[in-house]
């Protein structure tokens, strides 16, 4: 039982220490990825803005259809369509912006 603990011990231990080793950034590697952060958190606003515009512009679509009988309107599917434009090229940028922010991180840990 204590050679159990004892093996476990060692183990958690020399994990930890290989975590701590493996953190340990050059000031390049750090300030690369804060850059990185920095895109990808630009990356994430360029979603949410899109998010929101495609929103207001579905909210728009449901006005203009004022039958209730499941069938969109030409103008509202219009809308809809372009609300999902909306979406997906915004989608396409931010996978830009987003592998931008791996190359720089890969980057900086080559040198």
């Amino acid at each position: 039982m204590k050679k159990t603990t004892l093996t476990k011990t060692l183990t958690l231990s020399a994990a930890s220490l290989a975590l701590f080793v493996s953190a340990c950034n050059s000031p390049a590697e750090n300030a690369a990825d804060t850059a990185a952060d920095a895109i990808e958190d630009q990356a994430d606003n360029v979603r949410e803005n899109a998010d929101m515009k495609a929103d207001a512009m579905e909210n728009k679509a449901d006005t203009m259809d004022t039958k209730m009988d499941g069938v969109d309107s030409t103008a509202e599917q219009n809308m809809e369509n372009k609300a999902q434009t909306v979406r997906d090229k915004a989608e396409v940028k931010a996978d830009v912006m987003e592998n931008k922010a791996d190359t720089t991180r890969d980057a900086a840990e080559k040198n």
